[in-house]
């Protein structure tokens, strides 16, 4: 059984006296353990797919299984249930509490989940050290680059052991040499067993991915495997070597 199998989902939305028809019909399956980027430009589709895989929204018609379990139809007490189960989130935005510490910020989803204060605090540590980050568990966001406050998100995301990471836009807000560190650091939890589902609109971002989904106009255009690669990041023009004279 996938971890995730969608059938026919259909999302629209009616905007005064216009219907928007965000996905038309999408059908697809990913396996647990695979690495997944989901591309496309702006308005295709793909963040109302993230949305619904998320289990942040509903669709309007279709059926969604994650890891077995149907959640089209689900009431929003279930789905919270679910998200915080299931699913670590990240997103372009790196959403921290800006007066709160690394190790706080990581122990939140923990927080809603009713768990005693030391484990909270013993996994926040962990899942700060899985990423990097275990000796600036005392500092602030503003105490951090972009690219810490990142991976300060994501040891959020993996706090409570999901089994699926979905990250919408997670390099937008980085240079690029961050953003290949930030691409590496999800290329080796996948490694470690993680399912990562990237949504992005740039391709040196999906090169990283095994298997690269592509929407248009609400509908799922073109779904290949591709051999995952580092990309190479173009120079710069404050990178460029000198040439001497």
């Amino acid at each position: 059984m996938p971890l995730i199998h969608a059938h026919e989902l259909v999302k629209t939305y009616t905007m005064g006296e216009q219907t928007v028809h965000a996905l038309r019909g999408v059908s697809l399956s990913i396996e647990a353990g695979e690495f997944v980027a989901i591309m496309g430009a702006s308005g295709s589709g793909k963040s109302t797919l993230m949305n619904i895989l998320g289990c942040l929204d509903q669709p309007t018609s279709g059926t969604y299984r994650l890891a077995d379990e149907a959640v089209e139809g689900m009431a929003g007490d279930q789905l919270a249930s679910i998200r915080n189960r299931r699913i670590g989130f990240v997103f372009q935005q790196f959403n921290l509490l800006p007066r709160t510490s690394a190790l706080e910020n990581v122990e939140l989803p923990m927080v809603y989940a009713g768990m005693k204060p030391a484990e909270r605090h013993a996994r926040a540590l962990e899942s700060l050290a899985r990423v990097g980050l275990g000796e600036r568990a005392a500092h602030t966001p503003a105490e951090l680059s972009g690219g810490q406050q990142q991976r300060v998100a994501i040891a959020r995301a993996l706090v409570n052991r999901p089994q699926l990471i979905l990250a919408d836009e997670p390099t937008g807000a980085l240079d690029s040499q961050t953003s290949e560190d930030i691409m590496r650091l999800l290329t080796d939890l996948n490694g470690q067993g993680m399912t990562v589902i990237i949504v992005t609109h740039e391709h040196d971002v999906a090169a990283w991915a095994r298997r690269c989904i592509v929407f248009k106009d609400g509908r799922l255009i073109e779904d290949r495997v591709q051999q995952p690669g580092q990309p190479q990041r173009p120079l710069r023009p404050a990178e460029q070597p000198e040439v001497a004279a």
